[in-house]
C-alpha cells in the first residue's frame, strides 16, 4: 500500500445525485452539463471535516446511474467533460486531497460500442471475444449479464483484449492526475484478471491505490492474488450497525476478531455507510447509537470512508426497487452553506473521532483485541507498538462500569454511552467520551 494512503480519510460522493444531474443520458450531441466543478465548492468543507481524500462515484459517460459505462474515456455530459474533471482533481491536489475514481469494469452497458457491433454483426464482431456470447436454439444472441440485469453486460475477463483496455482505461486517468481506483463489483471478477491489470497499471504509477468492492469473505484472495491493494469491509459494516438493533454485542464482538484477521495481511476499507446502503441514521433504530458505529469506525485499522451526508446525520432508506437507490443518493445544495444546521452536532462529533484518529494515525496498522462483552456492553483495545486506546460501549439502559484488568481505575460509561481511553507512552490516558465536548 503507497504510503500516502495509510493517513487517508475519504468522503465518498455520487456526483449524479449530488450534483441533481438528470436520470438518463443526455440525447446525442446534447452539450455538457458543466456540473462537476459544483463539487469544488465542497473541497474547503471536506478538509474542515478532517478528510484529506474525495472518493467519486460513476463520471464516466453512462446510459443511467453510472455502472452501466458506454465511454470510459468520456466524462458523463450530465456531469460536464474532460476538463471539468481534470480541474476537480487539481482544485483538490491543491488542498492536499487525493482523488478516487470509479471503475466498473465487471460489466458494461448495452450502449458500450464493442457491445453495439456485437449486436450488430453477431459471433462474427471483432469483438465478440470481449464478451460471454453464444446463441441459443433459435439462433438468437445470448450475453451473460450482472447478477440477471440485462443492461448490465459482463464483459469476458479472460480476454486479453480486455485486460488490455481496462488497464489502458485505468493508466491514463492516472496520468491525468487522479490517485487511485475503487474497483466496482470486484468480487465478480477472478483475482487472476485483477493480477494481470494492476501489475500493468502499476508499471506507469506505483504509488497508485487499489480498492475493490468486495461484499463477503474470503477477503484475502483479492489482495494476495489480485494484486489490490484494500477491500471494502462489509462484515464489520453489517455488525456496526445490527450489533446496536439487536443488542448484541456478542456480534460485534465476533466481527472484530474477524477484522483483526483480516488486517494482518491488508488494510480495509471501512465504513459505516456508502452509496449502496440505507443511510446509518436510517439503519439505526436507536439515534444515541450512531456515536457508537462512529467509534468502531475511527478505532480499528483500515482506511475510513465517510459517506456525504453521513456526517450531518442525512437519513435515507435504500429500497429494491428501479428508483430504490434515490433516498440515498440525492443532490446537495450548491455550497456547504445551503445545509441545515441540525446537521451541525452531527458533523462535530464526526470532526472529534476523526481528530482522534488523526492525532493517534499508528491506528491504520492496529491490532484490535476483545476484553469483555455482555449483550449491551463491550470493552475491546487496540493497539501498535506502545500506542493503545481501549475503547468502552454501553447500549444498555443503565450506567456500565468497567473494571481491572479492563482499565487501571473504575470507568462508569453511562447507559448508551461510550468512551475511549488513548494511552500516552510515559503518561496518563486521556479520556474522550460521549459526555465530553
Amino acid at each position: 500500500m503507497p504510503d500516502w494512503a495509510r493517513s487517508t480519510i475519504w468522503w465518498q460522493v455520487y456526483p449524479l445525485g449530488f450534483t441533481g444531474a438528470e436520470k438518463t443520458a443526455l440525447p446525442t450531441g446534447s452539450p455538457p452539463q458543466h456540473r462537476l466543478g459544483r463539487l469544488e465548492a465542497w473541497l474547503d468543507y471536506l478538509v474542515e471535516l478532517g478528510c484529506n481524500g474525495l472518493a467519486l462515484g460513476p463520471v464516466f459517460a453512462s446510459e443511467t446511474h453510472g455502472y452501466d459505462t458506454v465511454d470510459y474515456e468520456q466524462v458523463d455530459a450530465r456531469l460536464g467533460d474532460r476538463a471539468d474533471l481534470e480541474s476537480l482533481i487539481a482544485a483538490c491536489h491543491a488542498r492536499g486531497v487525493r482523488v478516487l475514481l470509479d471503475g466498473v469494469f465487471n460489466h458494461v452497458g448495452r450502449g458500450f460500442a464493442p457491445f453495439q457491433d456485437v449486436l450488430a454483426n453477431g459471433l462474427d464482431s471483432a469483438y465478440a471475444s470481449w464478451f460471454r456470447v453464444g446463441t441459443d436454439a433459435d439462433g438468437e444472441l445470448t450475453y451473460a449479464d450482472f447478477e440477471g440485469h440485462r443492461h448490465l453486460v459482463a464483459l469476458n475477463h479472460d480476454e486479453p483484449a480486455v485486460i488490455d483496455h481496462v488497464a489502458t482505461v485505468m493508466t491514463r486517468w492516472l496520468d491525468a492526475g487522479a490517485d487511485g481506483w475503487r474497483l466496482d463489483a470486484a468480487y465478480a471478477v477472478p483475482p487472476a484478471f485483477w493480477a494481470a491489470v494492476s501489475a500493468r497499471v502499476r508499471e506507469r504509477h506505483p504509488d497508485v491505490w487499489l480498492v475493490g468492492e468486495v461484499l463477503h469473505a474470503p477477503y484475502e484472495p483479492f489482495v494476495r492474488e489480485g494484486g489490490l491493494d484494500s477491500v471494502t469491509q462489509y462484515e464489520l459494516w453489517k455488525a456496526a450497525w445490527s450489533a446496536l438493533n439487536d443488542r448484541n454485542l456478542f456480534e460485534l464482538s465476533w466481527a472484530l476478531q474477524r477484522h483483526d484477521e483480516f488486517t494482518r495481511s491488508f488494510r480495509p476499507m471501512t465504513f459505516v455507510g456508502n452509496h449502496d446502503v440505507t443511510r446509518i441514521a436510517s439503519r439505526l433504530d436507536d439515534p444515541r447509537h450512531l456515536g457508537h458505529a462512529l467509534v468502531v469506525l475511527f478505532t480499528v485499522a483500515g482506511i475510513p470512508c465517510i459517506y456525504a451526508g453521513d456526517e450531518q446525520g442525512f437519513t435515507g432508506v435504500k429500497e429494491e426497487s428501479e428508483r430504490g437507490d434515490d433516498a440515498v443518493r440525492p443532490p446537495f445544495p450548491a455550497d456547504p452553506g445551503g445545509l441545515a444546521p441540525y446537521g451541525r452536532d452531527v458533523f462535530a462529533l464526526h470532526q472529534r473521532l476523526i481528530g482522534l484518529r488523526r492525532r493517534n494515525d499508528w491506528l491504520v496498522d492496529a491490532r484490535t483485541e476483545v476484553l469483555t462483552q455482555t449483550n449491551t456492553s463491550i470493552a475491546y483495545r487496540s493497539s501498535a507498538g506502545d500506542r493503545s486506546c481501549t475503547v468502552l460501549l454501553n447500549i444498555g439502559a443503565e450506567p456500565h462500569t468497567f473494571s481491572k484488568p479492563v482499565t487501571v481505575d473504575d470507568v462508569v460509561v453511562p447507559e448508551h454511552g461510550w468512551t475511549i481511553l488513548v494511552g500516552q507512552p510515559g503518561g496518563p490516558d486521556q479520556a474522550i467520551s460521549s459526555t465530553s465536548s
